[in-house]
């Protein structure tokens, strides 16, 4: 929660930067990006230097907000680094398997864990793990179609999100998981077929991974 909090608010900062860069003076704003990655823009309204003593000239004035405001994302930025490091320490002890499973970055290994919390009976099973993160196939066949199924609207938010976000990133750079998404196209399923079956697979996987985590975990302590 530290952390999110902490991201919450750089990216408000950020996206203050982005206005004020839009609304600045012309050869201020001819001089800084208003689009691109956020450090980048960060960075950039750092280097910024006014002159404190023309506050009344408003190019002066406004590369002082900018500066203040930059400050101000640049001590979130390596506020959040904190529990970043913290958290990756944590999982890699925890759960090597795990962050080691193709596309399971910390980020998303770490919510797994906390959907998991110290209730082992979670993972008592690979189907019941599929509905707890949401992934569990349903029926979804009309009268008019057959052999469709959809997502189930239940389970955990956060483990919905990470397998998601691992799905997503197989998908653009997993050699095995782009050649099946052009398979299973060429058989008619659309993206959202694909991706719910991918998501599937993903979490028999996964859990599998998580199994092998608890058991070393245990024997461990």
């Amino acid at each position: 929660m530290a952390k999110l909090g902490a991201i919450k608010a750089k990216t408000a900062a950020t996206n203050t930067l982005r206005s004020m860069i839009l609304t600045a003076p012309e050869p201020l704003r001819a001089q800084l990006p208003s689009a691109g990655l956020p450090n980048k823009i960060v960075n950039a309204c750092l280097r910024l230097r006014p002159d404190e003593e023309r506050l009344s000239d408003p190019l002066q004035a406004t590369k002082t907000a900018l500066r203040s405001v930059a400050l101000r994302a640049k001590a979130l930025r390596e506020e959040i680094g904190v529990p970043e490091r913290q958290i990756a320490e944590l999982v890699g002890a925890v759960a090597p398997a795990t962050i080691g499973t193709f596309a399971m970055g910390v980020d998303t290994a770490s919510a797994l864990l906390v959907t998991i919390g110290d209730d082992p009976d979670r993972l008592r099973s690979e189907a019941a793990f599929a509905h707890l993160c949401g992934v569990a196939p349903i029926p979804a066949s009309s009268g008019k179609t057959g052999n469709r199924h959809r997502l189930h609207r239940g389970g955990d938010r956060s483990a919905i999100r990470a397998l998601h976000i691992a799905v997503v990133v197989r998908m653009r750079y997993c050699p095995q998981t782009r050649a099946y998404v052009a398979r299973r196209t060429a058989e008619g399923l659309s993206k959202s077929e694909i991706i719910r079956c991918l998501k599937r697979y993903l979490a028999r996987e996964v859990f599998h991974a998580l199994r092998s985590d608890f058991a070393a975990l245990t024997n461990r302590t």
